[in-house]
């Protein structure tokens, strides 16, 4: 199979995916706050974001495998390629064990920190759960290198079909044990018992199918030094990332309670959402974007390629932002329950700003590919900064809207910066790419004045209403933008895709 098949079966299969999580989490996660409570659900909401902040120790190499495996692969500098892998495999093996020591040091520190808001018992199970998450993420550490390597050989098949069965093995393996009385422990247990069947299957698939045996083939300081400058800056970004959407429920933590971070982490689940169906696309492109820099690609092409992207996640986002604002409310009282009012102001607060930029996620693999990404993240890493001390003001004042009002405001001057950064560093013509974006979104306000003035003047209640209401959207939503907004290249993807589905249920 070609790499533009790989890419195209790879957009699909993260759309698949992303279908997939999303039933799950509609399905299991009120099911999951009933079983444990609320204040259980934050307090393992809040050690999934503890444990998570360790995950920079990645150190943007991740990436940089990525990036560097294939260039190498295009310019045929196997040798190279192989002493890359050999190398960062046993430095992924130490981060691993850096990790580990970090998660017992955090387990020491727990009474420090949140003390004064938790009970003894609550204590107790955020340290446990501490120690059983640490020692999965240095497992994960450890194998990152096969996941690295799959990417880079566009085999985004195999990998999203891993992610579907994880997605889907946490609830299969986790409700019966929540029926028995198990609770956020068991929960951390199950996710790492699924974890390690991940990383081997990675493992055995590098080995079996892409016949990649990883060997030590000594220190080369010249391509460390070389890897190190480039992905100290994806680090400094990941970073930034981690404040900016995890920062918020560690603070609540400290200055208001499980309850608070409980109420957050719905809100954030549903930023995760547009998050991974911003990334759907553009995350398969990295390699494509590496091979087209390592090529001298000109700067007209790199913008060709960034509004063709921008315009298919442009259909996706906009039509999950309107509708979490005409139906998040009502959606989040019959998902979530009583007690999570607050969290449809926080996911609007939260999702809205980050929308903008999410359309341009192209934009980063350029940035990557072409080695220029210090620019944007020493401008990001000063934006999170003040994001954590306006956050910890606003929290303190008002709760959790304030502590969103805080990330609100620096994703909005990260959306400035960043664009700023595509136009003037890698010569991005971003006025063209929001001309194109403009008109393309234009057209589709008609479907939301559509529903406005049909909810007005049609009133359906209940659950079957509610869902009616998004069926009507929805399909009217599809309509217009298939037969006013879609060019020949978006056209063909639907019919096709309609045309194979047509045929496999004949």
């Amino acid at each position: 199979m070609d790499d533009s098949k790989q890419r195209k079966l790879g957009v699909i299969f993260s759309y698949v995916s992303i279908v997939v999580s999303t039933l799950v989490q509609l399905l299991y996660t009120p099911f999951l706050i009933r079983k444990l409570g609320q204040s259980e659900y934050g307090l393992y909401s809040l050690v999934a974001n503890i444990i998570g902040y360790l995950t920079v120790l990645d150190l943007g190499f991740g990436n940089a495998i990525i990036v560097y495996t294939a260039k190498y692969r295009a310019q045929k500098k196997y040798d190279e390629e192989k002493k890359l892998h050999g190398m960062f495999k046993i430095i992924f093996i130490i981060i691993g064990i850096i990790a580990a020591i970090l998660g017992v040091i955090l387990y020491f520190c727990v009474d420090v920190f949140f003390g004064n808001t938790m009970t003894n018992v609550e204590i107790q199970k955020l340290k446990i759960m501490m120690l059983i998450l640490s020692f999965n993420l240095m497992l994960t550490f450890s194998f990152s290198i096969y996941s690295s390597i799959i990417s880079a050989y566009e085999k985004f098949t195999f990998q999203k079909i891993m992610s579907i069965i994880n997605t889907l093995l946490k609830p299969l393996l986790m409700i019966p044990l929540l029926f028995l009385g198990f609770k956020s422990i068991a929960m951390c247990v199950i996710i790492t018992i699924i974890n390690i069947i991940v990383l081997l299957s990675n493992y055995i698939y590098c080995k079996n199918k892409l016949r990649i045996n990883i060997k030590f083939l000594g220190f080369d300081k010249i391509l460390f030094k070389t890897i190190f400058g480039y992905s100290i800056w994806i680090f400094m970004q990941v970073i930034v990332d981690k404040i900016n959407w995890s920062v918020d429920q560690f603070i609540l933590g400290a200055v208001s309670g499980t309850i608070a971070v409980s109420v957050y982490a719905i809100a954030s689940t549903l930023n995760q959402l547009f998050i991974n169906l911003s990334t759907a696309v553009s995350s398969v492109f990295l390699p494509k974007m590496s091979k087209l820099v390592a090529k001298n690609a000109s700067s007209e092409i790199l913008t060709n390629e960034m509004i063709k992207v921008g315009r298919i996640q442009t259909y996706i986002i906009f039509l999950m932002c309107t509708g979490l604002i005409l139906f998040g409310k009502q959606f989040i009282m019959l998902w979530a329950g009583e007690g999570f009012n607050d969290s449809y102001y926080v996911a609007l607060i939260l999702i809205i700003p980050a929308c903008l930029s999410l359309i341009q996620n192209l934009g980063l693999s350029i940035l990557q590919a072409m080695n220029k990404y210090r620019f944007l993240s020493i401008s990001s890493f000063i934006t999170a900064f003040f994001n954590v001390i306006i956050s910890v003001f606003l929290a303190k004042k008002w709760g959790v809207i304030g502590a969103a009002m805080g990330t609100g405001m620096s994703l909005i001057t990260y959306f400035v910066v960043l664009n700023v950064i595509y136009n003037k560093i890698i010569k991005i013509d971003i006025i063209k790419f929001w001309k194109v974006i403009f008109w393309q979104i234009l057209p589709m306000l008609i479907p939301v004045l559509f529903i406005l003035l049909f909810t007005k003047f049609v009133i359906l209640k209940g659950l079957i209403g509610f869902v009616m209401y998004i069926g009507i959207y929805v399909v009217i939503y599809f309509f217009t933008c298939y037969f006013l907004i879609m060019n020949k290249y978006e056209k063909n993807i639907i019919d096709k895709f309609l045309l194979n589905f047509h045929l496999k249920k004949r």
